[in-house]
């Protein structure tokens, strides 16, 4: 519940905001008992696609009457499940997996009358877990190991460990991972890069996280250092390359650290997965995943690196308690980003990538289902993958940006300084934060957000009309390019494009009219040599145009990308607009059939849901 204060200033505002009482998401009870520690002994059976082993989960009990403890797991085949008596003794528990429930999996109850210090569980993961993937040799860039790697956001890490799966539970953990000789395991934990791996690789993480950030990854990996706390692992053949790119992480941690206080973790490394890793980055703790599409070779896509660093404070250390309050993640950690990009590449790159978030969101809404356009959606026990839309990322931030103007900096840095402080290691509610709102900036300058403009930023679909748009002097010069080429008053070969960074090209590119004709493609082309970019954010940008125009010498690098990449972001997008004819959407399958292997599950989920629906006649 909101304080008296805050109740009354917001009114009605939260009134239709999802309660943080349960998380719907989990079976988990924490009102009754909490595991406080995870202790993981595991095999990694590339053979089998399994991870094999046992997880042992300390309890604080919280109430005294409570005979049961409920876990969450998903395809997980339970072998034994053993309780700890006083004297340290093992004895076998009676337990009961539930029906499978097609978004939250099985519940597992394990009696629990003597309400144990610890529980025990002897279990294999199934080769088909969705939060494991499992790559051969070929899918590798040396094509010599495999590979296998987790991502347990938002609801998946119950498919590789049973645990109480929910943002709102927090735990250390240790762990011993055995892997294939040549291979090597890392995890979101203190990892060492010069361990032996003779006996397992071993693992402690001394900082409470939630379990959507437990992770691991076994391949033949390298180390690099960066600097004096921060390096990358990757494969031998792409070590070189990112160690170039991500040359400037330590004075992103200084950068981060004089806006809003000390780094907590220790170490920030980063992982560099092979191009299958779904997501753009994820930000495991002390061990950043990234996808290698952000090695471009100009430092132009590390934004993702300074937004995967944010989360050391926005996400891990201050966590959203339930998903439908994903923006307290996502929303701040983008704010955070572009503060970071700011302080090291300067004003003019950090407003630019402001103007195509903003642009790109405003897109995307189009398509979405009003409940989706909320910051606060009412989702109930929907899948949580279904929140993860530009809204929670480029709308909260947008939010915070508006207090930002209105309050200024000297007032609003120290604001969201404080709330990492006075929230560091807990899991929080939108309530929790207007609470904190209110008593840090509204109680004393409540014009700053008066209370119909912040229940439109929550709980209304869209962007409030309150909303200022940011604007970039280069992209409005980019504007004014593409007005004079598409009207035929500059041809492509002067557009200046030679000076372009990687944001201009965006921006140009999302411009370009959806009936752009492919002749007016055909001269970029030729003058610019777009299809052949290495650069993967622009080239998803090029074949889309290039699929609405009809444009076919995208055809073969169009297949090489989606064959190749599976980062969702640069790849669904694609398959949905060749969704639109029959004729692409039949080539589309043809092409999603060969890419499929390669793909993440959730990947996978995602593209056929795309494509399952009935191709959109030829306008």
């Amino acid at each position: 519940m909101l304080p008296a204060v805050t109740s009354l200033l917001l009114g009605a505002a939260c009134a239709s905001a999802p309660s943080a009482a349960a998380d719907l998401h989990s079976y988990a009870q924490p009102a009754e008992v909490v595991v406080t520690h995870v202790s993981l002994d595991l095999s990694a059976e590339f053979a089998r696609k399994a991870l094999e082993g046992t997880a042992t989960l300390s309890l604080d009990w919280k109430d005294t009457a409570a005979k049961a403890l409920t876990l969450d797991t998903r395809d997980l085949a339970i072998k034994r499940v053993e309780t700890a008596a006083k004297d340290g003794a093992w004895a076998d528990a009676k337990y009961a997996l539930a029906a499978r429930d097609p978004s939250l999996g099985q519940k597992l109850t394990i009696e629990t009358p003597a309400q144990p210090a610890k529980v025990r569980i002897t279990y294999a993961t199934s080769p088909e877990a969705s939060g494991l993937q499992w790559l051969a040799p070929e899918q590798t860039l040396d094509k010599r190991h495999p590979f296998m790697f987790s991502q347990s956001q938002a609801i998946h890490a119950r498919s590789w460990v049973p645990l109480q799966d929910t943002p709102a539970v927090r735990f250390t953990y240790d762990a011993t991972i055995r892997v294939p000789k040549g291979l090597r395991a890392v995890m979101s934990a203190d990892n060492d890069p010069n361990a032996s791996g003779e006996g397992g690789y071993r693992f402690t993480m001394p900082q409470r996280i939630p379990s959507y950030l437990l992770a691991v990854a076994v391949g033949d990996l390298r180390f690099a250092s960066l600097g004096k706390r921060s390096g990358v692992y990757a494969e031998p053949g792409r070590i070189e390359a990112a160690a170039k790119e991500f040359t400037d992480t330590d004075a992103m941690i200084d950068a981060t650290e004089k806006l809003y206080g000390p780094y907590r973790w220790g170490r920030y490394d980063l992982l560099i997965l092979p191009p299958s890793f779904p997501f753009g980055g994820m930000e495991n703790p002390r061990l950043t995943f990234a996808t290698p599409t952000i090695i471009a070779g100009d430092k132009s896509l590390v934004s993702l690196v300074a937004h995967e660093l944010a989360h050391s404070w926005s996400g891990n250390l201050v966590t959203n308690a339930s998903w439908p309050h994903l923006w307290l993640n996502e929303g701040f950690t983008v704010y955070v980003e572009n503060r970071i990009t700011e302080a090291v590449y300067g004003p003019d790159q950090a407003l630019m990538d402001r103007v195509i978030e903003e642009h790109e969101l405003i897109e995307e809404m189009k398509d979405l289902e009003p409940e989706l356009k909320k910051l606060l959606p009412n989702i109930g026990t929907r899948d949580p993958d279904d929140t993860f839309t530009g809204v929670p990322y480029q709308k909260g931030a947008w939010l915070l940006r508006t207090l930002e103007q209105r309050a200024g900096r000297e007032a609003f840095d120290p604001f969201i300084r404080g709330w990492f402080d006075a929230h560091a290691f807990e899991s929080v509610t939108t309530d929790d934060f207007l609470a904190y709102l209110d008593e840090k900036l509204l109680k004393v300058k409540p014009e700053l957000m008066p209370r119909a403009e912040l229940e439109a930023w929550l709980n209304e679909p869209g962007i409030p009309v309150s909303a200022l748009r940011a604007k970039s002097p280069r992209l409005e010069a980019v504007d004014a390019a593409r007005a004079k080429f598409l009207a035929g008053e500059l041809a492509a070969s002067k557009l200046g494009a030679k000076a372009w960074v990687t944001q201009e090209w965006l921006h140009f590119l999302n411009g370009l009219p959806k009936d752009v004709a492919k002749d007016k493609l055909g001269e970029l082309d030729e003058a610019w040599h777009v299809t052949k970019t290495g650069n993967a954010e622009i080239a998803m940008r090029w074949f889309l145009a290039g699929i609405r125009a009809g444009y076919e010498p995208i055809r073969q690098p169009l297949e090489r990308h989606l064959v190749g990449i599976g980062r969702r972001k640069l790849v669904v997008p694609l398959y949905e607009e060749l969704a639109k004819t029959p004729e692409n959407k039949a080539w589309a399958e043809r092409v999603f059939a060969k890419a499929k292997p390669g793909y993440h599950p959730l990947t996978v989920k995602t593209v056929a849901e795309k494509l399952a629906a009935p191709p959109k006649p030829a306008a």
